[in-house]
């Protein structure tokens, strides 16, 4: 695996890192924050990597020759943590958060765009900090290494090999033969929606500050805020109402919205049977919970239990987390339906976490056609989602991934409780990590925070957020024998 190609793909991944260190290094400055300068040495540390990687592995490398689908694999798993690593640094060279366990944990949860925190008092933090945990989730909500093809050019052949690793999903919608130009698209799409959020948010009374880093939080999906209280600290309708609106829609493809926005098809988005799901799904549990809330939540009016459940429901579907009201204290049957949204995530091609639900779609029907054949034996019919047909692969694949899905859920549940955490803590912290959520049930519920943890818990659910954030078969393809045999 000593490839020069892979050694190449490690110093980009060292430089990139070293790019995204200088935008909270030129906060701390401009706030007349010390911490800039753990920023600036940090960045300076991830740039002599890179060049050393470089000079190593020659400049052959990505000239000439095509990544390898093994290269490609083993190269996004190094480049994230490669990601994690240096993002992390900053946090505890400055004391800030004084573990090593803790800035790993912090830097984790923000490149997987999971929200996740261990700060007891985040507004006490540093701009520089708190802009750098809302970067890390902009970063990484389209992915480091979708990012590094669209700014690398001679990434271009074989980059799809990179694009396909970072995008496992139901299909891989190329909006244009090279990946660098679908990924500068895409990007079209996301930071159009960002600068139009941060608009608005200030446009209603938040600071540009906050505008940005919740904006960043927001897009991406991630869930960093950069007040104790998440988006409630700004008890704003309008705020809310917006944030809803922008977390629902960066729930949805990039690639649907590309084609919507940009070039004005909006008739796919409309028409997808995914999307489709997806909206009646939060319309169905955010009344659900809005009805419950007014039953036997303690909530008077109907305004304010559907204020609470549409933001909250649109929070958790979407795995970004943020929070107006302690969930954790509503009724067994609304946190219930909320879990459940952990599990199914938004649409594949998104910056959302879960399992998707085009997944959770192509099972159902496959589980209906099965129901079928116990009656009609000798029926032949294929799986379709909008009348195209699923292929035998894509099927297995899909199946394949629940197993893996399932099977490290509960192996990390076990590991998580053999530290001695309690059940409903430990189960919904791996549910939250696995699925990019962010706050869980009990002792991590959304006024609540990870740092009561053990250690060991901790390591575990780091490395849960990037299984989950690189669905998984990108990081368990390393540990087959198949993939170290020449």
């Amino acid at each position: 695996m000593g490839s020069p190609s892979l050694i190449l793909i490690l110093s980009r991944a060292c430089y990139f890192a070293a790019v995204t260190l200088l935008a909270p290094m030129a906060i701390g400055l401009m706030y007349g924050e010390s911490v800039w300068e753990h920023y600036a040495s940090t960045a300076l540390a991830a740039l002599i990597t890179g060049s050393g990687l470089q000079f190593a592995g020659g400049r052959r490398g990505l000239t000439g020759r095509k990544i390898t689908r093994r290269e490609g694999f083993f190269g996004v798993v190094l480049a994230w943590l490669v990601l994690v690593a240096f993002g992390s640094i900053p946090f505890w060279i400055s004391g800030s958060i004084p573990s090593f366990t803790d800035a790993v944990f912090e830097s984790a949860s923000g490149f997987s765009t999971t929200g996740a925190t261990i700060l007891t008092n985040i507004e006490m933090l540093p701009h520089a900090h708190l802009f750098q945990r809302a970067l890390a989730h902009w970063v990484g909500g389209m992915g480091i290494i979708v990012l590094s093809v669209a700014i690398l050019p001679e990434l271009a052949v074989g980059g799809m090999q990179l694009f396909a690793a970072e995008s496992t999903g139901i299909a891989t919608d190329k909006l244009s033969p090279r990946i660098v130009s679908t990924s500068r698209r895409l990007w079209q799409v996301y930071v159009g929606l960002t600068v139009v959020l941060v608009a608005l948010l200030m446009g209603f009374g938040m600071s540009w500050f906050d505008a940005v880093t919740h904006s960043f939080a927001t897009v991406a999906t991630g869930g960093f805020s950069t007040r104790n209280a998440s988006i409630g600290a700004f008890d704003s309708v309008a705020i809310e109402s917006i944030t809803t609106f922008f977390m629902l829609l960066s729930g949805v493809s990039f690639a649907l919205l590309y084609r919507a926005f940009l070039r004005r098809q909006p008739g796919p988005l409309l028409k997808s049977t995914e999307v489709r799901t997806y909206v009646g799904i939060y319309i169905v549990f955010a009344l659900l919970i809005t009805i419950n809330l007014m039953q036997v939540g303690g909530y008077a009016s109907f305004a304010s239990a559907f204020r609470a459940s549409t933001f909250q429901t649109a929070a958790i579907i979407t795995t970004t987390g943020f929070g107006t009201d302690d969930f954790n204290i509503w009724p067994d049957f609304s946190r219930f339906l909320l879990v459940l949204l952990m599990f199914l995530g938004g649409c594949a091609g998104s910056t959302a976490g879960g399992v998707k639900v085009i997944r959770v779609l192509v099972v159902m029907k496959n589980a209906m056609l099965e129901l079928k054949k116990l009656l009609h034996p000798n029926v032949v019919q294929p799986v379709t989602i909008a009348q195209r047909v699923v292929t035998t692969s894509t099927m297995q694949g899909i199946l394949g991934y629940f197993l893996l899905y399932i099977t490290t859920t509960v192996f990390a549940t076990m590991g998580v409780l053999a530290t001695g955490v309690d059940l409903i803590t430990g189960v919904t912290a791996v549910i939250s990590a696995m699925n990019s959520i962010g706050p869980g049930l009990h002792l991590v519920g959304p006024t609540e925070n990870y740092a009561q943890l053990p250690a060991a818990c901790k390591w575990i659910l780091s490395v849960c957020m990037i299984v989950g954030r690189l669905e998984i078969y990108t990081v368990f393809v390393l540990f087959t024998r198949a993939f170290w045999k020449n």
